[in-house]
């Protein structure tokens, strides 16, 4: 039994308003569920970013020479199945070496192996472990590079974000730079239908964390006695994804019982939006400085290019 995991869904659980870290969704299935979420319709992040990548890939290998960078060490946070990492590679052909931090350790393997099949000549390294803490990687003489793309970086509370940031500076080192997709402040019917589609796909995504600690926490939760709920909290600039308790209920986790009323929630994800200057805003405390930003139409969606504050190093 995974210690750390049960500590975290029963600290969750113990609070008046029960929540579970969104980080424990990505087992093998609930990140198929979600590779299946950026397929849909509704979920315009997905696919408005794959379309801006390959412009970004083409003007980062411009902006590198400029600056008289000739190598790249990319290292994807959080890299899942590795889609977004496709168009950078094909455009930015200095990328000496790639590494890919996940917490799903299965799902990684078999997404570096379907990679290393496309692109046959580049190093790729992967490493499985918390991103949002700083790691101890390999890192080459080329220029570090993160990415974190997905506007993952929303799932985290600002100060956590904030963490993060600071955090991926110290993994990456001195003289390095962040590229991430940042979900902007846009129309609210828009932001609720992203997250609850008209297929239930989003809504097996959020009820499989509970299939899960089922499994590996000896749980007994029937995930068909909760219910999805995706709403946009508009004062705090953030999409909340909760499982609503269907009737009064008891739950048992490792001999410890949590009572549920009718209409109760567990509060299971937060994805937070930000208008450009904002996120600037956020990265600055941080360390970090805006280098480029590229916007979908109607500013749907940002990419943005960090460099840490030490990028007087010498090129590499």
């Amino acid at each position: 039994m995974n210690s750390e995991f049960l500590q975290d869904v029963l600290a969750g659980l113990r609070l008046p308003q029960k929540e579970l870290p969104p980080k424990y969704f990505y087992d093998a299935q609930g990140s198929k569920y979600f590779d299946q979420i950026c397929e849909l319709e509704e979920y315009y992040p997905y696919r408005t970013e794959l379309r801006l990548l390959p412009q970004v890939g083409k003007e980062l290998q411009a902006y590198f020479r400029e600056k008289s960078i000739t190598g790249i060490q990319l290292v994807e946070f959080g890299a899942g199945s590795l889609h977004k990492v496709k168009p950078i590679l094909q455009e930015l052909t200095m990328v000496k070496q790639f590494t890919a931090i996940d917490i799903s350790g299965e799902h990684l393997k078999a997404a570096s192996a379907e990679l290393a099949d496309i692109f046959p000549d580049l190093p790729i390294k992967a490493a499985q472990g918390d991103f949002t803490k700083p790691m101890q990687l390999e890192l080459s003489d080329a220029t570090p590079m993160g990415f974190f793309p997905g506007s993952t970086i929303g799932n985290f509370d600002p100060d956590d974000a904030l963490d993060f940031l600071r955090n991926a500076r110290v993994t990456l080192g001195s003289g390095s730079y962040m590229l991430l997709g940042v979900d902007t402040k846009k129309d609210q019917q828009m932001l609720e239908d992203a997250y609850d589609d008209s297929s239930n796909v989003t809504a097996r995504f959020n009820k499989n964390i509970l299939t899960r600690i089922n499994r590996e926490l000896d749980a007994n939760f029937d995930p068909d006695q909760f219910e999805h709920v995706a709403v946009y909290n508009q004062q705090l600039g953030r999409i909340e994804m909760h499982l609503r308790s269907r009737t009064d209920q008891q739950v048992e986790i490792a001999g410890e019982s949590f009572q549920f009323e009718k209409g109760e929630t567990i509060h299971t994800e937060n994805s937070y939006k930000y208008h450009p200057a904002e996120f600037e805003q956020l990265a600055s405390s941080a360390g970090w400085t805006r280098e480029c930003l590229w916007l979908a139409p109607d500013d749907i969606f940002a990419v943005m290019l960090l460099s840490s504050g030490d990028n007087s190093a010498m090129p590499r």
